[in-house]
């Protein structure tokens, strides 16, 4: 059986309808034949849904059941609508649209707005956020600008369930849903918001779908003339459907019942937008004679991460986990999952950065290995990680951590505080340096406590949170420590990671996620508080937590690793505790582990996984430094076993003539410095001078790969010779 993914890059086109049908499984073949009426189809992650949905556009056009004009299948990115175009194209079925649902009725609205309103259509607001700000200042409310895109994003979600500002308090009350601001605020807000449209004569986003539904419910004879040129459609992802696009569905079909929507509903994960799995569940209630195929052969994953996802949706618990699809692994066995409890999040990062470099080094590419957290603030102790271990990495749906907004401008208060000391009067009464930084941040957004929500103002607060407890870490780390130190701290990690973006390991949030897959996947800080996180408060919002944890985990082909740690910084109080949608499941958890025929992988301490051929632990008691015996807490201090401000025996010179190799080995290899080695790795061998390949290998950044590809010419530049270049390290290599 031909799997759903890996297709060739360009195969032949099939000579005969029939020959559409070659390669697909049993189920896959029923969805793919079943071309009237209502047919629904259930497919679970990795069954290869959009293989069997063009299939069955294809085969219905190459034999003549369906005229290609007549056929319109809508999704939910251009992304998406796009790869459903060029697969039909393989498949010789040309000329069917494929379109996103906005995408679809914007041009029938272009198209019909003359004849149904007059004159021409009213410009499209590109940033309604503007409009936000005008709608404001009008009702003399301040918002910073977080808390824009909150109440943009509250507005949205307003108008995609159909809710007009007058009752939107309501509507929130009725769905339990937690507003960033007081409702009836924003509800003002709104109605201020929709006046200024219709005083500039501009529609939104939202608009094309609102004006389109509008339209096709005020005249028949538009809403027929659409029906008789579209009278087959075909919905992907259906799960995601908001109130007002299966309404412009329903009026797209009429009367008629030629429709064929696939979905999961256990991969709803986007409800705060206004998506529901209602439309799909209640699919056989409005459609009582619907075909029904259910997709459960799963090609991408292996039978170990399949039966992981299996048991996380056996303790599901909801309607959505009602309709639960059990998948059924189609490959071959691999590895079992990895669960590692870890001290601390840098032991965590530290241990994640490891495992990544072993993968690589096993030979799996590093585009096909993630990195995925729950919030995107989670980012910057992994990419300090990974840039410590030289490993590439690329960042998915998120600026790198010291490039976002809040984090730049943060930076820049701390840098003025620091200039100016004592004469900044915000620092008044902030006698160590973590109650200077948090007089400093509070000034751009953080409070002692979260706000409430998870829009965009919980992200800036989740950012800036991140920089207080690095102020905690560095004085612990560096008693007397002062807030010019902390910002020369801040520019250092901030240059290591703006190099340019390369081909590498994907970190990423788990929304991000959705709809990719990698050979190896990394699920890190999974706590109860993180996931589900510490907003989900209804048995709902929590479940949906859940479908996002199942998500993260179908994102895996082989290999799978999940961790969590019991404390935030090194000698923390361990007051966490494993995601209780891992219980039953790790082993030692309580309970069985659901499903059958696998064991529940294995549980590894941190730093009790094998760091390469040759590295060398970091030793199990404190790391101390060598000059004046202070334990040692901050990763760039271990590296080099001592205080950042304690006296360093640096050779400058040699610092720099290994510097000044590596920017050259750089440029050969087409990768950042850092791949090659960290500022602070060569430091460390500056200041060791080693002079054997043992001296050099267990100096923290070594390790034997690189000992292996560069250890030679480090060897000669620290013995006063230059070096040969023999055996000059490949890209692949690194």
């Amino acid at each position: 059986m031909t799997a759903a993914t890996h297709s060739p890059l360009f195969p032949r086109v099939p000579e005969t309808a029939d020959a559409v049908l070659d390669g697909l499984d049993p189920e896959q073949r029923e969805v793919a034949t079943a071309l009237h009426g209502p047919v629904c189809v259930l497919a679970g992650a990795g069954t290869g849904k959009t293989r069997a949905i063009t299939h069955r556009i294809a085969y219905g056009v190459r034999a003549g059941v369906l005229p290609p004009a007549s056929v319109l299948a809508v999704t939910f990115t251009n992304r998406a609508a796009g790869e459903m175009r060029g697969r039909l194209r393989q498949l010789g079925a040309g000329g069917v649209q494929a379109r996103t649902f906005h995408s679809a009725a914007l041009r029938q609205l272009q198209f019909f707005w003359p004849k149904a309103i007059g004159g021409p259509l009213p410009r499209l607001v590109e940033r309604k956020v503007q409009l936000v700000a005008e709608a404001a200042a009008r009702c003399r409310v301040r918002l910073d600008r977080n808390e824009l895109r909150d109440v943009t994003s509250e507005i949205e979600w307003a108008k995609v369930t159909q809710t007009v500002p007058a009752d939107y308090p309501a509507a929130v009350a009725r769905s339990r849903r937690d507003a960033p601001r007081d409702p009836a605020e924003i509800g003002q807000l709104y109605a201020m918001y929709e006046q200024l449209k219709g005083e500039r004569s501009v529609i939104d986003f939202e608009d094309v779908l609102l004006l389109t539904v509008g339209i096709l419910q005020d005249r028949l004879d538009i809403a027929e003339q659409i029906r008789r040129q579209y009278q087959h459609f075909v919905v992907d992802e259906y799960q995601d459907v908001s109130p007002l696009q299966q309404r412009l569905l329903e009026l797209w079909l009429g009367e008629r019942d030629s429709l064929c929507v696939v979905g999961d509903a256990s991969q709803t994960i986007y409800s705060f937008t206004g998506a529901t799995p209602d439309h799909l569940l209640d699919f056989r209630t409005r459609h009582p004679h619907a075909t029904v195929v259910k997709l459960v052969r799963d090609y991408r994953s292996t039978p170990q991460v399949v039966h992981l996802a299996n048991g996380l949706l056996d303790q599901a618990a909801g309607r959505a986990a009602d309709h639960r699809l059990e998948l059924v692994s189609q490959r071959e066995r691999g590895p079992e999952p990895v669960y590692t409890e870890y001290g601390d999040e840098p032991a965590e990062a530290e241990g994640t950065a490891r495992r990544v470099r072993d993968l690589i080094a096993a030979g799996v590419p590093a585009g096909e290995i993630a990195v995925l957290y729950r919030i995107n603030a989670q980012s910057e102790v992994y990419e300090q990680a990974l840039a410590d271990a030289g490993v590439p990495y690329q960042l998915r749906g998120a600026e790198r951590f010291f490039e976002r907004q809040e984090v730049r401008e943060a930076g820049a208060a701390l840098r003025g505080a620091a200039r100016f000391g004592a004469n900044d009067s915000l620092l008044d009464g902030a006698e160590d340096l973590p109650a200077q930084v948090r007089a400093v941040l509070s000034g751009h957004g953080w409070s002692s406590r979260p706000p409430a929500g998870s829009g965009a103002v919980r992200d800036r607060w989740e950012s800036l949170a991140a920089l207080a407890r690095l102020a905690d870490d560095f004085a612990a780390a560096h008693p007397g420590a002062t807030l010019s130190d902390l910002v020369a701290e801040l520019d250092e990690r901030a240059a290591a990671q703006h190099a340019p973006t390369v081909q590498g390991v994907t970190l990423a949030s788990l929304h991000a996620a959705k709809g990719l897959e990698w050979d190896a996947v990394f699920l890190v800080g999974l706590t109860d508080g993180m996931l589900p996180i510490t907003y989900a408060k209804t048995d709902e919002q929590v479940e949906e937590e859940r479908r996002l944890l199942y998500v993260g985990v179908t994102r895996a082909r082989v290999h799978l690793a999940l961790s969590w740690s019991l404390s935030r910084s090194p000698g923390g109080r361990a007051h966490r505790v494993p995601s209780r949608f891992l219980k039953g499941l790790r082993p030692g958890s309580g309970g069985p582990a659901a499903g059958a025929g696998a064991s529940g992988g294995s549980v590894e301490r941190g730093g009790s996984g094998r760091a390469g051929e040759g590295a060398r632990r970091r030793p199990r008691g404190p790391v101390r430094c060598r000059v004046c015996g202070t334990t040692l807490t901050e990763a760039g201090a271990m590296k080099l076993l001592r205080c950042e401000d304690c006296p360093s025996d640096m050779d400058e010179g040699l610092y720099e003539r290994l510097r000044d190799w590596r920017a050259g080995r750089a440029r050969l290899l087409g990768q950042p410095a850092y791949c090659v080695f960290t500022d602070k790795t060569l430091m460390a061998i500056a200041e060791r001078v080693p002079a054997s390949g043992g001296e050099l290998v267990v100096i923290a950044g070594v390790g034997a790969r690189k000992l292996d590809r560069f250890g030679a010419d480090v060897l000669a530049i620290c013995a006063g010779e230059d070096p040969d270049g023999e055996g000059a390290a490949t890209a692949e290599d690194v």
